[in-house]
């Protein structure tokens, strides 16, 4: 049920049928819950199917006991064809219970019934209402603006209608909506970019790779090398060393017979003495 409530709201303001279709959905699931009912009416309106959507805000306000949705409830019934009942609901004590922006979306749906009925100048005179404040911005107001310039200009006034509709751009500028609102961000990587960073994860390099990449950084392939040979050269001159030291050795084991033959004569000499 979560679920259909979901792509209901997703697709509510660019496919009302299809999201209308998942409301229903999950109205089969939980149709004595007050959310889902409310997700039933708005995009059954959103929709165009004002019977559907009318019966579903009824069944919301009996089961919550909120009269947020009597606005829509009243333009349903100009959906219908009936602007005189939603006059009538207009009229009602309910609507004195709406916050400042249900009053405002009341009075835009009484001023259009107003208008379907012929009567334009009460049309106008439906929009005068306190909120109706050029110097203030509201989220309201650059609809309301709008609605007011549009009943102003069936009744001849288009130069007061001008100056109200440049009012609801700058209720636009204001809010930061509409064609003031700030761009998406969109990620610009292109598609190469990302196959290139793709692979580089999915094959990290290996160090001996990153060495071997090291070693062509360094210069000539010979380089290296030469350093090898000169920490070698002080290693070879360590046997020259050592043939001199045996040759010293042997030197002297030369030398030993000589002084023994030598004492040897002098014993001699002594013993014929």
């Amino acid at each position: 049920m979560s679920k259909h409530l979901v792509m209901a709201a997703r697709l509510m303001d660019v496919e009302p049928e299809l999201a209308f279709q998942h409301a229903l959905a999950a109205s089969r699931r939980g149709g004595r819950m007050a959310p889902v009912r409310e997700a039933v009416g708005l995009t059954a309106y959103a929709a165009g199917h004002y019977g559907e959507a009318l019966r579903e805000f009824r069944t919301f306000r009996r089961i919550s006991g909120s009269n947020e949705h009597l606005p829509l409830m009243a333009d349903c019934e100009r959906g219908l064809g009936r602007p005189d009942r939603a006059l009538e609901l207009a009229r009602s004590e309910d609507a004195e219970s709406l916050d400042n922006a249900g009053k405002v979306e009341l009075a835009m749906v009484v001023s259009g019934a107003r208008a379907d009925l012929g009567e334009h100048e009460a049309a106008v005179a439906a929009l005068e209402i306190p909120q109706l404040d050029m110097n203030r911005a509201f989220s309201f107001s650059p609809r309301l603006f709008r609605a007011y310039a549009d009943a102003l200009e069936a009744v001849g006034r288009h130069e007061d209608a001008a100056t109200w509709r440049r009012q609801a751009l700058v209720a636009d500028s204001a809010l930061g909506v509409g064609d003031f609102a700030e761009p998406d961000i969109l990620d610009l990587v292109g598609d190469e970019d990302a196959r290139d960073e793709e692979a580089r994860d999915e094959h990290p390099s290996r160090p001996e790779d990153e060495q071997a990449e090291a070693e062509q950084s360094d210069g000539p392939a010979g380089q290296p090398v030469a350093e090898e040979a000169a920490v070698a050269e002080p290693a070879a001159a360590e046997p020259a060393a050592d043939s001199a030291a045996a040759e010293e050795s042997v030197a002297e084991s030369a030398d030993e017979p000589a002084e023994s033959a030598a004492a040897g004569d002098r014993q001699a000499a002594g013993s014929d003495d």
